[in-house]
């Protein structure tokens, strides 16, 4: 079993933007969702996908299980997806002894940029970049599950004094 240990943050400029490593779209759609677990798949760059569960209350630190899955088997899933489909560019960026993950959003979410960083234990303190904003770990709002079967968009992106494009 994997365990999944992250931060996330808001962006608060686009400085991260040079330092970028890497870059992949996603279409993510959940179609399981309880008090303490979710079932996702995921479509990346149109070429593969993933279906992922993840069980554990804590936004923090969960248990993860990914498998990668037939394109065509996800696209039917994504069909059915709760709520939103969550639609993004992940771009990885390389900083300090980490790569964090910075996630541009588009459709529902259009202007709302986050970064997370995965960590091998809950005491680590990673360098913190100074394009990073606002802590939003452990914040419900910003979990990719709630964004996606609440659609809380209005909300979250009324209060972005960043945007970037």
């Amino acid at each position: 079993m994997a365990k999944e240990i992250e931060r996330k943050y808001l962006v608060r400029n686009d400085g991260w933007r040079s330092q970028v490593s890497s870059s992949s779209s996603f279409l993510q759609a959940y179609i399981a969702s309880g008090k303490d677990r979710s079932v996702r798949i995921r479509i990346m760059d149109e070429e593969r996908a993933r279906l992922t569960i993840k069980i554990g209350r804590n936004l923090f630190a969960r248990d993860e299980f990914e498998y990668d899955i037939p394109l065509s088997d996800a696209r039917e899933m994504s069909v059915q997806a709760l709520g939103v489909v969550l639609e993004k560019t992940r771009h990885r960026v390389p900083f300090g002894d980490h790569v964090w993950e910075v996630d541009v959003y588009a459709g529902t979410y259009d202007g709302l940029v986050v970064a997370e960083v995965e960590i091998a234990d809950e005491k680590d303190q990673p360098a913190i970049p100074d394009w990073i904003g606002q802590e939003i770990t452990g914040d419900r709002r910003y979990s990719n599950v709630t964004m996606a079967t609440e659609d809380l968009s209005e909300e979250l992106l009324n209060g972005l004094s960043f945007k970037t494009g």
